[in-house]
């Protein structure tokens, strides 16, 4: 699915699609992929340097943020989960170009939400009411 242009994409074109409907959010962080280096030497090397291998991979928490328009999908699945059922659930994020055509996709595999977190209410305030959701993975892979 990459498609591959001279300039970069710019990054507000985009939906999210969390596996039981589509949702629009404003805002998605997308984390950092680290694999662990192990340090290995042998005994009978001639050198005191240590060989690097790649170890276990690592996925950083994927972060949404939307509106509150009074859908509930967000808060059901973190609730399922806080009630004891394990949904798992392939999110897909992608990438749009200005035509609304999907360019670039991130499918995290395994999915389930590990923090709710709406947005403070304040009379004095007139700011959208935000609610977010951390996700955890198990992988992510790029197409």
């Amino acid at each position: 699915m990459a498609v591959q242009r001279d300039n970069p994409y710019p990054n507000f074109n985009f939906v999210v699609d969390i596996g039981a409907e589509e949702l629009a959010f404003a805002e998605v962080e997308i984390p950092a992929a680290e694999i662990d280096v192990l340090e290995y030497r042998e005994g009978a090397d001639r050198t005191n340097a240590s060989r690097k291998l790649p170890g276990r991979v690592r996925y950083g928490n994927v972060v949404l943020r939307r509106g509150i328009d009074g859908r509930l999908a967000l808060w059901e699945w973190f609730k399922a989960i806080r009630d004891g059922q394990i949904l798992r659930r392939d999110v897909a994020i992608t990438l749009l170009d200005e035509q609304r055509q999907p360019v670039h996709r991130w499918l995290l595999r395994d999915a389930w939400p590990v923090k709710y977190d709406p947005s403070d209410l304040n009379a004095k305030g007139n700011k959208v009411m935000i609610e977010t959701l951390e996700l955890v993975c198990e992988s992510i892979d790029v197409d």
